[in-house]
C-alpha cells in the first residue's frame, strides 16, 4: 500500500532523513519506534505532504505521491493524526469532526460521524462542547476520529500515547487494533516501543534519521538490543 525508497528531507541545510526505505502492506499495522529526535515525525510529515522531500520516492496504492500536495494525498486515502493532537480548541467536538470530512459533501458524512461516536462514545456525550475543554486522552480520541473522517485507506498516527496515563494508552492502542478490523491500514510512530510493537505486525527502528533495524514485531521485542535500548529490560 505504501512504499518509501531513499527518502531524504532537510530543514534548511540540515538533513534529518538520510535515505529511508520502508513499506506498509494493505491491512498491516506497522510501527516506527525510536527516541525523541530520531526523525519519526518528519517522516510522517513527508508522507502526508506537509514537509518537502529532497530526494527519494513515496508511492501509495500504486501512485507516485512524492510531489503531490497534502490535500490531494488525503483525497487518495492517506490521512494523518498529528503529534500533539492539533485539534481546534475553540470549535466544538462535532465541528472538529466535520472539518476532518471537508472533502466530502455526501450523506455518508453523517454515517462516518456515527461510526466515530461508536468508536469513541465520550465524543458523542461532548459533541457540542468546545474541544479545548476535553481531557488529554479525549483530545487524542478526537484527533484520531477527525483523521478517520477523511476515510483513509492508510492512517498515519504520530505519537498517539504521548502524555497519557497508562489506562488511556491501553485504550488508544485497543482502538488502533480495532482499525485493522475495519480495513484501515496503520503506520504508527511511537516512543512507547513496547506498546507499539505489541500490537503491530512489523516494526522499524529509527535512529538519527536512519532505519537501523526492522522485522516482525515479536522478533524485535525479543532482540536484546531493542530490549535494552527501548524497552528498559
Amino acid at each position: 500500500m505504501l512504499t518509501v525508497e531513499g527518502l531524504r528531507s532537510a530543514y534548511g541545510r540540515i538533513e534529518v532523513l538520510h535515505g529511508l526505505d520502508l513499506e506498509v502492506k494493505s491491512g498491516e499495522i506497522v510501527t516506527v519506534v525510536g527516541a525523541n529526535g530520531a526523525g519519526k515525525t518528519t517522516l510522517l510529515k513527508c508522507l502526508s505532504g506537509t514537509q518537502p522531500v529532497t530526494a527519494g520516492e513515496v508511492h501509495f496504492r500504486g501512485d507516485r505521491l512524492t510531489t503531490v500536495p497534502a490535500f490531494k494525498r488525503l483525497k487518495r486515502g492517506l490521512s494523518q493524526s498529528p503529534e500533539g493532537r492539533q485539534i481546534f480548541t475553540n470549535l466544538s467536538v462535532e465541528e472538529n469532526l466535520r472539518l476532518g470530512a471537508f472533502l466530502f459533501t455526501d450523506d455518508r458524512v453523517e454515517r462516518d460521524m456515527e461510526d466515530a461516536f461508536e468508536m469513541f462514545p465520550i465524543l458523542r456525550e461532548k459533541r457540542n462542547l468546545a474541544a479545548g475543554g476535553l481531557s488529554g486522552g479525549q483530545q487524542q480520541m478526537l484527533a484520531i476520529a477527525r483523521a478517520l473522517m477523511g476515510r483513509p485507506h492508510c492512517l498515519l498516527l504520530d505519537e498517539p500515547s504521548m502524555g497519557l496515563a497508562p489506562l488511556l494508552v491501553a485504550q488508544i492502542f485497543d482502538v488502533v487494533t480495532l482499525l485493522r478490523k475495519r480495513d484501515v491500514t496503520v503506520l504508527l510512530v511511537e516512543q512507547n516501543a513496547f506498546g507499539a510493537l505489541r500490537i503491530a505486525d512489523r516494526g522499524y527502528v529509527m535512529e538519527t534519521g536512519r532505519i537501523t533495524m526492522s522485522g516482525v514485531s515479536g522478533d524485535l521485542i525479543a532482540d536484546p538490543r531493542i530490549r535494552e535500548a527501548y524497552l528498559g529490560l
